[in-house]
């Protein structure tokens, strides 16, 4: 396995995902690049939208992205950052197509039941259209 890729939300499950494909590419002596995905307004009204997203993105996942990386050079990992704004499940899909990757390791959550009943979650949609195996954390 030379390539795994790890979509992060600061969920429960997200975080267990993280700590999950931080050990299992030092195990496989894998690269692994997470992906932080800022969800843009579908519909922007101006381009500022789209900046402003960014923006918040950068910020929001600061944390995280520090987290990851000290976690990953604590392992000895090689750790790319991918920080998007878009569709999340589009996002995360395309960037696996793109990097290659071998495995996509998620968290189970990220909304509340009821939205995934009603709309679905986004974990069985990025298992459904990934080119490439999905372990999904709960």
């Amino acid at each position: 396995m030379e390539r795994q890729s790890s979509p992060h939300v600061s969920s429960e499950p997200a975080v267990k995902a993280l700590e999950l494909a931080i050990a299992m590419a030092r195990q496989n002596a894998a690269a692994l690049h997470l992906v932080c995905v800022e969800e843009i307004p579908q519909m922007p009204e101006y381009i500022e939208e789209v900046r402003e997203a960014k923006g918040i993105a950068a910020r929001r996942f600061r944390p995280v992205v520090e987290r990851a990386r000290l976690r990953a050079e604590q392992s000895d990992i090689k750790l790319q950052v991918h920080l998007v704004s878009g569709h999340p499940v589009r996002m995360i899909v395309d960037l696996v197509d793109e990097i290659g990757a071998d495995l996509l390791v998620i968290g189970a959550t990220g909304h509340s039941a009821l939205y995934e009943r009603m709309i679905g979650s986004r974990a069985d949609r990025i298992v459904q259209l990934a080119a490439c195996p999905v372990l999904v954390v709960k």
